[in-house]
């Protein structure tokens, strides 16, 4: 791996970190628990234009590693991780098409992290009820992707990538 492409990876994942903590110090956008703007993922969606899947997915897996030990616990990680791996694919998936802009793929994504999570909580609750939390999880996701497709937008058009 190149000296610079490393770097700007291990500067990704420190930033990532950054944005993850800073959320944590937020008061909650809603009255509905576990409702993030998802700030890491701007860094994520810019990886994931700039470089690839590979890189967007081992910089996210190792500030949930690292977000994990330092804020929220080992079990936020395993709710993070299925969100995670769920979005990344269909933000992968949406982005190889050419047909969406990085606001789009983000909404996806930002959806698509929503339904990995509460499929995951599903199946530890060993419970369907879980499923009534969706619509505003969908709402919520939404409106996070857009805020950060929009600011990774930005990032992207600064560096000049498309």
């Amino acid at each position: 791996m190149k000296t610079r492409k490393l770097t700007t990876l291990g500067l990704s994942v420190a930033l990532a970190l950054i944005l993850s903590y800073v959320e944590s110090l937020l008061p909650p956008l809603m009255a509905v628990p576990g409702v993030k703007v998802g700030l890491p993922n701007v860094v994520i969606l810019f990886l994931l234009y700039r470089y690839g899947w590979k890189e967007a997915g081992a910089v996210s897996l190792v500030r949930l590693l690292l977000s994990a030990a330092l804020f929220s616990g080992f079990a936020a990680f395993f709710y993070g991780v299925c969100g995670a791996i769920l979005s990344l694919v269909g933000s992968t998936l949406l982005k190889r098409t050419d047909r969406f802009s990085p606001l789009g793929v983000s909404v996806a994504g930002g959806v698509l992290h929503n339904l990995g999570q509460i499929a995951f909580a599903a199946l530890v609750l060993d419970s369907g009820y879980i499923f009534a939390y969706l619509p505003v999880l969908l709402l919520s996701g939404t409106v996070a992707g857009a805020l950060v497709g929009l600011l990774a937008a930005i990032l992207l058009r600064r560096a000049d990538i498309k």
